[in-house]
């Protein structure tokens, strides 16, 4: 049963005879997308409510409606005349049946609409809006699916998804396998408090998949109530990201330990900040030399973006395109054929190898690089943003605000003062060592 919410304008009659009348409604959230109404007349009120609701066609509109007249004069009676309990109930059922009729959908006569059926749903919805759903069928079809697929909503409790959860963060990271691989193959564990961290950030965004699925399937009335999923909560203080970034030296020996055939790739991707994938699907008319950009069609949010290039990184593209026709791609293997979805890890594992760069990174590390070192130089993180294709500045922030130069940190530098504990050295550094990160 969903929860009862409380209201100290409009929860009593008493209560509401202290509000002016008006024509627009005091509107009380009660549910993400539903909102229950009380308008007040000359002669009582009446209980309406309005839902936000996406249609057949991929559109979101309001829908509302008339629930019933508020006890304000007459007791209640559950059907004509609401109190304003019985008024939520009443705006939840209407809110179903017209989630099913917007959507055109209906739940199943037997009640087994499963979670898989719901993750699939919201799959389809998720690319009618234009996002690529690869990455997230893939975490959902090896995390969710198997433990959770075959439970029916309407069965679905929130004990089951806090073990689901907790069974999640309590497993290794899983490890790349074959295609046809029976079974998954999983890390060593590490048992140190930052692994803990990690996998159990990682269950909470496999969490996030599960509820944006269960709730697309309760929004579209296929389920009675999103109780079961609300009351689970993720873990708390996990998501801190340490993010892993090369140093300039270390960015010259990486690119020079590459093979010839792979070393553009990682060129590309420290002038850009682009993404693997993105930088594999691109053409060679998608650099604009007269403005001095990279036009990346396909990315991870769905949006096309404009990567500005610096001098240097304007002269890598041009020649890089040279001779080469518009619709060509810029970077292919050595044998002519296009990179592949996971052909980046083992040439870039040996590379890291060869430059001395260990733990070897990933390819994701290379985007962080250009990421952290725009945020060194001091520019600004909606900037940043831009360039590296985020939505808004809150993951630019969580992964780059503590490396730009800061109020805090120049006052404190600035102003406290040389004690003298450390003794002067005559020894001098070469190089920093680096330690490993998430």
């Amino acid at each position: 049963m969903a929860r009862t919410v409380r209201d100290a304008a409009l929860g009593t009659r008493a209560e509401r005879m202290r509000l002016k009348a008006r024509h627009e409604p005091f509107w009380r959230s009660l549910d993400r997308g539903l909102h229950l109404g009380y308008r007040k007349g000359p002669r009582g009120g009446v209980w309406r409510a309005r839902a936000f609701l996406e249609d057949r066609g991929g559109e979101r509109r309001y829908h509302k409606t008339i629930i019933g007249v508020a006890d304000d004069t007459q007791d209640a009676d559950g059907h004509a005349v609401l109190n304003f309990s019985q008024a939520q109930a009443q705006a939840r059922d209407w809110y179903a049946a017209a989630a099913r009729h917007a959507a055109g959908l209906e739940a199943p006569a037997d009640g087994r609409y499963t979670v898989k059926q719901a993750i699939d749903d919201y799959l389809a919805a998720y690319e009618r809006r234009g996002k690529s759903p690869a990455a997230t069928k893939a975490a959902a079809s090896a995390h969710i699916t198997p433990a959770l697929g075959e439970i029916a909503l309407a069965r679905l409790t929130a004990t089951d998804i806090r073990k689901w959860l907790d069974v999640l963060a309590a497993r290794p990271a899983r490890l790349r396998s074959r295609r046809n691989a029976t079974e998954p193959k999983h890390r060593k564990p590490a048992g140190d408090h930052d692994a803990k961290r990690r996998r159990q950030a990682t269950a909470n965004r496999v969490l996030t998949i599960l509820k944006a699925a269960l709730n697309h399937a309760w929004q579209g009335g296929k389920a009675s109530s999103d109780e079961a999923w609300r009351k689970v909560r993720p873990f708390k203080h996990v998501d801190v990201p340490v993010v892993r970034y090369l140093t300039g030296a270390e960015s010259v020996r990486l690119v020079n330990a590459c093979d010839v055939g792979f070393r553009p790739l990682v060129q590309a991707a420290l002038l850009t900040g682009c993404r693997y994938g993105e930088l594999i699907a691109l053409h060679a008319g998608d650099f604009n030399e007269d403005a001095g950009t990279l036009t990346i069609r396909t990315s991870k949010s769905g949006k096309a973006r404009h990567v500005v290039l610096t001098n240097e990184g304007q002269q890598f593209f041009a020649e890089a395109t040279t001779g080469k026709a518009r619709t060509a791609p810029i970077f292919a293997r050595p044998d002519g054929e296009a990179w592949g979805k996971s052909h980046q890890q083992r040439p870039l594992t040996e590379a890291c190898k060869r430059a001395k760069i260990t733990p070897a990174i990933s390819f994701h590390v290379l985007r962080h690089t250009h990421g952290s070192t725009l945020a060194m130089r001091g520019v600004p993180l909606p900037v940043i943003a831009k360039q590296l294709g985020h939505a808004d500045t809150r993951m630019t922030e969580r992964h780059y605000a503590h490396l730009a130069p800061n109020y805090v940190a120049d006052t404190i530098r600035a102003n406290f003062p040389t004690l003298g504990i450390v003794p002067k050295s005559n020894v001098k550094r070469l190089g920093r060592k680096r330690t490993p990160a998430a």
